[in-house]
């Protein structure tokens, strides 16, 4: 499903306009995003934790030379599922 696809189905289900259901979920998604950059959590109950993950620093290779170098600490967004959503999965 992609975000067109998505906004559609939220459209049916909330019977709002395409629009205004884009307009939600984009604000809804920046916001996430926003407070996962922050450092924060965005726990949705029965659904999921969006968080930020610190990588330490760690030596890679270079695929071309075979030399190492050093890849720095880096901060990536991680999303675990929660309970509810588990079990859709398992059915």
């Amino acid at each position: 499903m992609n975000k067109s696809q998505l906004v559609q189905k939220l459209a049916e289900k909330t019977k709002m306009t395409r629009v205004q259901s884009e307009s939600l979920l984009d604000a809804t998604l920046e916001i996430i995003q926003k407070s996962v950059a922050k450092g924060e959590e965005v726990k949705l109950v029965g659904f999921g934790t969006f968080s930020r993950l610190q990588r330490k620093p760690r030596r890679g290779r270079n695929p071309q030379t075979g030399e190492l170098v050093e890849i720095p600490s880096s901060k990536i967004p991680k999303f675990k599922p929660g309970k509810d959503f588990k079990e859709l999965l398992i059915l």
